[in-house]
């Protein structure tokens, strides 16, 4: 294996209004759950007509509840966790969730909120409690340790989609690596480089790919050209050349996450005349590989769903009461702590913390799993009616 050079287009389609890879892959991970968790129900609840009807009811509801949480939680988690002054100062930016910031372990806060109002009360519109709130208590069958095993089967399964479809987005990005399967994440620098929202950029189209004859000089960053064709325009090559050295390099100069910055002092490029006009430039310069982080995620969260899937498979509703959770909590858990320490940070407070953001998160998250697993084995489960 050698390093892979990712230069994804994030947008499946470019609109307006323009979708994402990463809604798509956010959407179709509650999709499957849902289908998922049609299935663990309908096993749970009998194969007759009204068991399954009350599976349906039941999945559906949950959904509902499951998004809203997910949404809200993983939006408020971020602004609470990561940057809470930047939010407050104007406080509408939250809704802004195309900007981008969702945390994983606001998602998780939002959901078990979410779970024990499911698991204890029902929403009417018609009839409200004493308090006027449109809840009103309901018996489903199953405990709030119940719903949380089976919901962590599918929130492994929903995970794997989201990370993958970070990695789509090359966003969550993981530190320099040394080894063959390190990512090259070129999207940020062609889009930087080949878009320019005033329209004064010169770039037509840009390309980054392996120079397997360039030289490491010494660095354990990679070498690679990047193939630049630019726009139709009636200039000569000096000014090709100027733009290089100050327009193009001042941009490179700013990217230095993905572009090793001393070669950036001493530009390398070719210019070549393809046409009355026509210019291409070819760069040769080093790039990071990075550890693809959100690969080793996505790959461990659907691991741990196929693991979770099996051990509710053994004895489906007889699985002692909060088993699954109690795993799901300390294996996700656990490798989101170790993970991070081979991921940037996200924000620069956490550059002067022991542990980031995450890890301080997924502590008390690990912890309470293994009390959670301690006391399933302390007493056997018992059978709802």
């Amino acid at each position: 294996m050698s390093y892979i050079i990712w230069n994804f287009n994030p947008d499946l389609y470019s609109g307006p209004p323009a979708i994402r890879w990463y809604g798509l892959l956010f959407a179709m991970g509650f999709l499957l759950s849902q289908q998922v968790l049609f299935y663990i129900y309908k096993q749970e609840m009998g194969p007759s007509i009204e068991g399954k009807k009350n599976a349906e009811k039941m999945v559906e509801s949950m959904t509902v509840y499951m998004i809203i949480a997910t949404i809200v939680g993983a939006r408020l988690g971020h602004v609470l966790f990561y940057q809470p002054m930047d939010y407050l100062s104007d406080p509408l930016r939250i809704l802004n969730i195309r900007e981008g910031g969702l945390a994983s372990h606001g998602a998780a806060i939002g959901i078990f909120f979410a779970m024990w109002l499911f698991s204890k009360y029902r929403f009417n519109f018609k009839k409200g409690n004493k308090y006027g709130l449109f809840f009103i208590k309901n018996n489903r069958g199953y405990s709030y340790l119940q719903i949380l095993d089976r919901l962590a089967i599918v929130v492994a399964l929903t995970g794997c989609l989201i990370r993958f479809g970070n990695f789509t987005n090359s966003e969550i990005l993981g530190k320099p690596t040394e080894s063959d399967y390190g990512v090259v994440f070129a999207r940020n620098v062609t889009d930087y480089i080949a878009q320019d929202p005033t329209g004064s950029s010169w770039v037509a189209n840009m390309e980054i790919k392996k120079d397997p004859a360039g030289d490491k000089r010494g660095t354990e960053y990679e070498p690679v050209k990047m193939y630049i064709t630019f726009k139709s325009m009636d200039v000569s090559e000096s000014q090709i050349i100027a733009y290089l050295d100050n327009g193009i390099n001042g941009k490179l100069g700013r990217l230095t996450e993905h572009v090793y910055e001393p070669i950036l002092h001493n530009l390398e490029y070719k210019i070549v005349k393809s046409g009355p006009g026509n210019y291409d430039a070819v760069i040769s310069t080093l790039m990071i590989p990075r550890h693809p982080a959100q690969l080793y995620e996505s790959i461990s969260s659907f691991l741990l769903f196929i693991f979770l899937f099996y051990l509710w498979s053994r004895a489906k509703k007889n699985t002692p009461h909060g088993q699954l959770f109690a795993l799901f909590l300390i294996i996700l858990f656990s490798l989101r702590f170790f993970y991070e320490f081979l991921k940037e940070n996200q924000v620069a407070f956490e550059d002067n913390m022991s542990l980031n953001m995450g890890q301080w998160l997924s502590i008390p998250l690990v912890i309470a799993g293994v009390v959670l697993l301690i006391k399933t084995y302390q007493k056997p489960a018992i059978t709802a009616d």
